[in-house]
């Protein structure tokens, strides 16, 4: 059996404030697999971003971060790997798609600059001729009909759906193993929403590429993932394959979620019980395929 893209297994994350240590993240665990597309929802936070963040490396800096528990990226212990190595992995064999296009992007620095910094992350050698060529293959395969015009224009110069199609061909460009995507989309208006996560499923089935995809838009989530874990204040309540979870929904808060999408005929948010003994019950898991199957 290979070992998954990702395991991430009793992850806790805890912050120093003058009032004492407080949590956050309270032992969450998950994988995902090659080629898989898994996802992880919850509220406003629940902990999904801070989750990815820890992925990459970016919390790790902070004094007053306290983080226990293994992150696992094909095998290796994330958390014993020397800064450097760790860095070195960002925007090569892992990336990420942040929530806002216009503001991920500096606005100093043309898309090309940009794209020409990512490429050399790989291939340090590379030329600005190459470079140039190999992002022009990229804003293509995301549907840019003028790749050479965004290229040489700014992000200011762009509309939010042009640059959110921006990131995904530059988070995609050196053909990571994980692709890490933070509500993208959310900034944009539905139409636009669904034609840039359409192209990016097409790509990352493309490239074979692993998918950790962080939303609270459910219904995104059911076209778009594989598996679903459902977090819940720093927890891991629920978790299986789509349409089982969707179809028939275990836990409480993911009941409450489920019935929080916004319908013609209304309804509006149930009355949740925040009881913790309700929702922070056993982990619910689906029947469905084996994890040694998902992994094979």
């Amino acid at each position: 059996m290979s070992a998954p893209t990702l395991r991430i297994d009793n992850l806790k994350l805890g912050f120093k404030t003058y009032g004492g240590m407080i949590e956050v993240l309270h032992g969450i665990s998950l994988h995902i697999g090659k080629g898989e597309r898994v996802a992880l929802v919850g509220e406003s936070g629940s902990g999904k971003s801070v989750t990815a963040r820890i992925v990459l490396g970016m919390l790790q800096q902070l004094k007053s971060a306290r983080i226990s528990g293994a992150v696992e990226f094909e095998g290796t212990n994330l958390e014993a790997l020397k800064p450097a190595s760790r860095h070195a992995l960002r925007g090569t064999r892992m990336s990420m798609i942040f929530q806002d296009p216009t503001s991920s992007l500096n606005p100093t620095y043309t898309v090309f600059t940009q794209f020409h910094e990512v490429l050399r992350r790989a291939e340090a050698a590379i030329t600005a001729e190459q470079a140039r060529a190999k992002a022009i293959a990229a804003l293509a395969d995301v549907s840019i009909n003028e790749p050479e015009r965004v290229l040489d224009s700014y992000a200011f110069q762009l509309s939010g759906g042009m640059n959110q199609r921006v990131m995904i061909a530059m988070a995609l460009v050196n053909n990571p193993a994980l692709l890490l995507a933070d509500e993208p989309g959310t900034a944009l208006d539905v139409t636009v929403q669904a034609q840039t996560l359409k192209l990016m499923s097409e790509l990352v089935e493309k490239h074979r590429t692993s998918v950790l995809f962080i939303s609270h838009n459910l219904g995104v989530v059911r076209e778009f993932a594989d598996r679903v874990y459902v977090i819940y204040k720093g927890n891991i309540v629920e978790q299986g394959p789509t349409e089982a979870l969707f179809d028939d929904p275990r836990h409480p808060y993911t009941r409450a979620l489920l019935a929080a999408v916004p319908r013609i005929t209304g309804g509006g948010i149930p009355d949740i019980d925040d009881d913790p003994a309700t929702f922070l019950a056993p982990l619910e898991s689906h029947p469905g395929a084996s994890e040694r199957e998902l992994l094979a």
